[in-house]
């Protein structure tokens, strides 16, 4: 933990600006998700700040060796050529949980994308849990999360509202994010 907060915020220069509450349960949708940077900076914040939180990772980075460390880390493999209910999975895991911390990247890829995956959002409706938007900007150096989420079921509304949140984040290769229309 001393050693993850000295690097993010002493060696790399990061800060913090979280404002937010952290209940029992909630999903973080963290945007925007442009480089594999993003998951050792969100790694080195979640130990920074003592924070466990799953996170759902494509099934092809679980390999040996990676495999079992990613797991260890509170990896979970999505199988997306697999017709499964994830979402419905996930929010059963959540309603029978006493904590549930699960973290997603909506746009899916590291790519450019407008259409972001909705499962967060899902997921969190029918396990009734509050959706936490953090946003991480390299230009300013900071991990922010200044607005929570609670699902209304209107998910047009909701998903404008969420990606305008992310609208002015810099993520380390701008030119592949974005939020589309909205």
């Amino acid at each position: 933990m001393g050693f993850c907060k000295w690097l993010l915020y002493n060696k790399m220069g990061w800060t913090t600006k979280v404002t937010q509450d952290h209940p029992d349960k909630y999903i973080i949708c963290l945007a925007p998700h442009t480089s594999n940077w993003d998951f050792l900076i969100g790694q080195l914040y979640t130990r920074a700040e003592g924070m466990k939180n799953n996170f759902l990772m494509k099934k092809e980075w679980f390999f040996w060796p990676l495999g079992p460390i990613f797991k260890k880390m509170g990896g979970i493999p999505v199988y997306r050529q697999k017709h499964t209910s994830m979402t419905d999975s996930m929010a059963e895991t959540a309603k029978a949980s006493k904590t549930f911390h699960l973290c997603i990247t909506p746009e899916g890829t590291r790519s450019a994308n407008a259409d972001w995956k909705k499962g967060f959002y899902f997921i969190a409706l029918k396990a009734g849990l509050p959706i936490l938007l953090y946003g991480v900007d390299y230009e300013k150096k900071l991990i922010e999360c200044t607005k929570t989420i609670i699902p209304t079921g209107d998910l047009e509304r909701d998903m404008r509202e969420i990606k305008l949140y992310f609208k002015d984040f810099k993520g380390k290769k701008p030119e592949q994010f974005t939020i589309g229309d909205v």
